[in-house]
């Protein structure tokens, strides 16, 4: 099993408003869909160094972790295949959120609308239960 980390990068750790989305420019299976930010887990490396080191380079920001989205499995979020997600909450600390890797735009998608962009398969579910949970 692969591990895959993600952030939900919000506005406030405590009342999440506004959800940043990512949409994918590669690979061209995946071109054009939204997905959190993140990335696979390296060898050798924690979940969370991982995503900040993903966060870093896929988007130039460092973020204060808050809460880990509960997953419906112990091990995370089933994306497919052999690739599991563990997602945690997040706000900006430093930088400003550019497609610096593997993405061509960003979004700030407003509360009540957090479903209105193609996410990829995966993140469907997620998205649905972060909205559920967030909303008040």
């Amino acid at each position: 099993m692969r591990l895959v980390v993600g952030a939900a990068i919000v506005d406030d750790l405590t009342r999440p408003g506004r959800l940043l989305a990512a949409r994918r420019s590669a690979p061209p299976a995946l071109a054009g869909r939204w997905e959190l930010p993140g990335g696979k887990v390296e060898p050798g490396e924690t979940p969370v160094a991982a995503l900040h080191r993903e966060l870093a380079e896929e988007l130039g920001v460092l973020v204060e972790l808050g809460a880990e989205v509960a997953a419906p499995a112990a091990q995370g979020w089933p994306l497919g295949g052999d690739l599991v997600m563990r997602v945690w909450w997040a706000r900006l600390l430093c930088g400003t959120p550019a497609p610096l890797q593997d993405h061509d735009e960003l979004r700030w998608l407003p509360a009540g609308a957090w479903a209105s962009v193609d996410w990829l398969p995966g993140d469907v579910p997620l998205v649905a239960a972060m909205a559920a949970a967030s909303a008040p």
